[in-house]
């Protein structure tokens, strides 16, 4: 019976070792025993040197969800492959509910195509300036341009409110809000 399971993996190899789990599995006999393999991920939008770029991040490093019947011979291969550290559950793992598959699919398929913003700045945010000629100023965000990765600051210069415009997101930080506290 097909059941989905979850491996633990050398971080940063959850890529290499699905391939290699696909591709061997005709030779080794498990076609039929071993069905799905999958890296959660999800597009993250982030701005480097004004432009946007989009990269794909792992949702949980270090593990990949496997469909597969729990043979003996299909624990060997997996358990074996280059890379895999092992089951979640050790020698004698627990497959996922059907609930919590269900879940995860929906959560995927809900990131799927969508792309996160890696800056989650707002209106309002209280932010310090890290860098520039307004360095170590915090002051309140008044607006957000997601697509230039810039933004712009309401700050008080000798107690005047003054706006500091096209502000890369790097140079500023999340100050948190002490009246939301």
């Amino acid at each position: 019976m097909l059941k989905w399971y979850v491996i633990q993996v050398v971080s940063g190899q959850e890529k290499k070792v699905k391939k290699t789990l696909e591709e061997n599995r005709e030779t080794k006999g498990m076609v039929g025993v071993i069905d799905e393999i999958l890296v959660p991920t999800e597009n993250v939008a982030e701005i480097k040197r004004g432009e946007q770029k989009i990269s794909e991040k792992r949702l949980w490093p270090g593990y990949i969800l496997i469909k597969m019947n729990l043979t003996d011979d299909a624990w060997g291969y997996v358990r074996y492959t280059n890379g895999v550290l092992g089951f979640l559950g050790g020698d004698k793992p627990t497959p996922l509910s059907d609930q919590e598959m269900k879940e995860i699919l929906s959560e995927l398929e809900e990131k799927k195509g969508g792309v996160v913003q890696k800056h989650k700045f707002a209106p309002g945010d209280r932010v310090k300036i890290t860098d520039g000629v307004f360095v170590n100023f915090i002051g309140n965000v008044i607006e957000v341009f997601h697509e230039k990765g810039r933004l712009s600051v309401m700050v008080s210069i000798f107690g005047r409110e003054t706006r500091v415009d096209d502000l890369e997101f790097w140079q500023v930080e999340q100050v948190p809000d002490e009246t939301k506290e």
